[in-house]
């Protein structure tokens, strides 16, 4: 059955076709992608589940897919590779998680109510705001901008049947042609959610509160001054593919940028913005049976920093630059208390206090040589210092590596190289990269951080090199009247690949675990990247869309890379009309058997699963009512996904509704 739906999806790839719902762009296939999130896409047909989160969103990407620990904060991948891989950031500023687990990715710190779209760039495509080697995203705040005077007043209420989730949310907007302001705030909650078949996915409740404002005044004509304050606090958080919870994940993100616009002839705009983040996050087990020594885990995380970023024209060029600093401590510890109260109590510091102070420049010139073609060429350059700040934490390290000092430089290179050329129905696309990326903190200074999917301690490498990437990539789009296909290819070779391996010769911190593994670079290792996506418009009002992308990672060994997608697949069917919308998508995937035994990764079957939604928009005057209602899993299957932690089993049947009410 599965590979008759394979071979369905394929041929409809190659006849049938509709533009992606979630992706504002005007091909199917690119390096880049946007994910429009502002209020007039909550409240219009062209999104699933209007007030879905931030990971429901990026998971619509063909690019993204997100691993799951539990129900929140899940962990954007780009490309096959996880976060450590990626540059990630809010309106270009540098924020960093708090947990040795990543149980709180960026992501998880902001809501769809604060951002107006998401930026998806692949590969060196996305090393505008820091070094990267998979991609990336980009979480643009929403602001109105200056304006004739317009106000509007806009509340939403949802609710699932799945875990009895409630969401609540509110937002208020005012511009003038001299001062704005946008200001919202959104409340989550849910309870345990059930998987096919009905069974209960112990502790992954949770309870989200997430306020922010933007406000901006004029100084000039041409010049304004904007501010920005997020704050973001998580409690009572589940993880059930982790042998922890969390009691608090908290943030403030602050920012404030002077803009200037229309300088000269040659610069059109200088947008230069201070930033300062603060993050905490701690890990709780008080609440899970039979714990063999209970554990205190907090971390902290803190970033402040900058960026100037200059646009320009001259003739044919369009040009970026961008100079960027931050400066971030990492901090989190553990503290084992034994079940035996004439033990001593047990303290390590997991992150030794570990100061990261980076400083680049990124230069971008999008040239246009003729009518149909284009050339985008890009670089950055980067010096970064690593200082351990702990006493008490270099010790600890100095245990493995006796000569360690405290203080460690690297310098960091990105390049890129894009060129576009249509030819009548036909758009082609190839492009180049070389880029760099440091270890991340756990790589290169964690101390026994326990992993629950391969059971083992892990200990970092200070002695790391940089982990260096060549790429190469390719799409293909053809587009005549009602139908559209793509096709899309990227090769990664990834030189000195950080991947933890065992020492047999350490024992395990955590009872039970398998043993220690050390983070080590591997001479190399390839991840190769494919999609084929289609659509046809057969009437106006009526698209279909398909969608099938192949993935194969290995080591120099031919090993298999944990975490890489089997072949999957997407299929949609789409009616709009006037004022009512409605869809019914499948997606699934192939059994996965290129998986990785060695990192503890196991088979998952394959599945299908089926979904349908509707909506209809009312106008009472100048206010409208906006009602979204569907179903999900429709035959309520059981099953889990390779980026399942630990193959916790995704969500079973769930009904869901969605109102949304603005007044203007």
């Amino acid at each position: 059955m599965n590979k008759i739906l394979i071979i369905f999806i394929i041929f409809l790839s190659f006849n049938l076709v509709a533009q992606e719902q979630s992706i504002d762009s005007t091909k199917i296939v690119n390096l880049d992608e946007v994910i429009v999130i502002s209020r007039d896409e909550l409240n219009n047909q062209k999104q699933v589940k209007p007030l879905s989160s931030i990971d429901e969103y990026l998971e619509k990407s063909s690019k993204i897919t997100m691993i799951k620990r539990g129900n929140y904060a899940w962990e954007p991948t780009m490309n096959n590779m996880v976060s450590e891989r990626l540059s990630v950031t809010i309106d270009g500023m540098q924020i960093f998680g708090a947990c040795t687990d990543k149980m709180d990715p960026i992501t998880s710190y902001v809501d769809v109510s604060n951002l107006s779209e998401v930026h998806i760039k692949s590969g060196q495509q996305g090393s505008e705001n820091g070094a990267t080697i998979g991609g990336g995203i980009d979480l643009k705040i929403q602001k109105n901008g200056f304006d004739k005077e317009s106000w509007d007043f806009g509340v939403d209420a949802g609710y699932e049947t799945n875990g009895n989730s409630k969401i609540l949310s509110s937002e208020f907007n005012f511009s003038n042609n001299k001062f704005f302001v946008n200001a919202d705030g959104i409340y989550r909650k849910s309870d345990n959610y059930y998987a096919g078949g009905g069974i209960e996915v112990m502790n992954s409740q949770f309870t989200k509160y997430n306020i922010s404002a933007v406000a901006g005044v004029k100084t000039s004509e041409n010049g304004s001054v904007i501010g920005s304050i997020i704050y973001d606090k998580a409690t009572d958080v589940g993880y059930p593919a982790l042998p922890m919870d969390v009691s608090l994940a908290e943030a403030l993100i602050t920012s404030i940028s002077y803009e200037q616009k229309d300088i000269n002839a040659f610069i059109y705009n200088w947008d230069t913005k201070v930033y300062y983040n603060t993050i905490t996050h701690i890990m709780d087990d008080t609440k899970r049976p039979n714990v063999p020594i209970h554990m205190d885990m907090p971390g902290w995380s803190d970033t402040f920093g900058f960026y100037s970023k200059l646009y320009a024209k001259k003739s044919n060029h369009n040009l970026l630059f961008n100079a960027n600093a931050y400066h971030n401590r990492s901090l989190a510890e553990m503290t084992m208390y034994p079940n035996d109260p004439d033990e001593n109590i047990m303290f390590m510091l997991t992150w030794p206090d570990v100061r990261t102070t980076y400083s680049g420049i990124y230069g971008e010139d999008n040239i246009k040589l003729k009518e149909n073609q284009s050339l985008k060429v890009s670089a950055r350059f980067g010096f970064q210092t690593e200082h351990i700040a702990s006493e008490f934490g270099l010790n600890s390290l100095q245990i493995f590596y006796p000569e360690l000092e405290a203080t460690n430089n690297r310098f960091l290179m990105n390049f890129a190289a894009q060129y576009e050329i249509s030819v009548r129905n036909f758009d082609f696309l190839f492009s180049t990269g070389y880029g760099e990326r440091a270890p991340f903190v756990s790589e290169g200074y964690g101390f026994y951080l326990y992993n629950s999917f391969d059971n083992f301690d892990y200990i970092g490498n200070p002695y790391l090199n940089n982990e260096k990437s060549f790429e190469l990539n390719t799409s293909i789009n053809y587009i005549i009247k009602k139908f559209k296909i793509g096709i899309e290819a990227s090769y990664f070779h990834i030189s000195d690949y950080i991947i933890g391996e065992i020492d047999p010769l350490l024992t395990p911190m955590t009872i039970g675990a398998n043993g220690v593994r050390i983070y080590t670079s591997l001479d190399y290792a390839t991840i190769f990247n494919s999609n084929l996506s289609a659509s046809y418009n057969f009437l106006p009002a009526l698209n279909l869309f398909g969608a099938v992308a192949y993935n194969l990672g290995q080591d120099y060994n031919g090993n298999n890379l944990p975490l890489i997608s089997p072949l999957n697949y997407r299929l949609a069917l789409h009616y709009k009309k006037d004022f009512f919308d409605a869809e019914i998508n499948m997606n699934g995937a192939s059994q996965q058997t290129n998986y990785s035994p060695e990192y503890g990764e196991n088979m998952t079957d394959a599945y299908n699963v089926y979904n349908l939604n509707a909506s209809y928009k009312f106008y009472f005057g100048r206010n409208k009512l906006y009602l979204k209602a569907g179903l999900d899993n429709i035959f309520d299957t059981y099953y889990s996904t390779y980026a399942d932690w630990n193959n916790i089993p995704r969500l079973g049947r769930n009904i869901f509704i969605n109102l949304s009410y603005v007044f203007n």
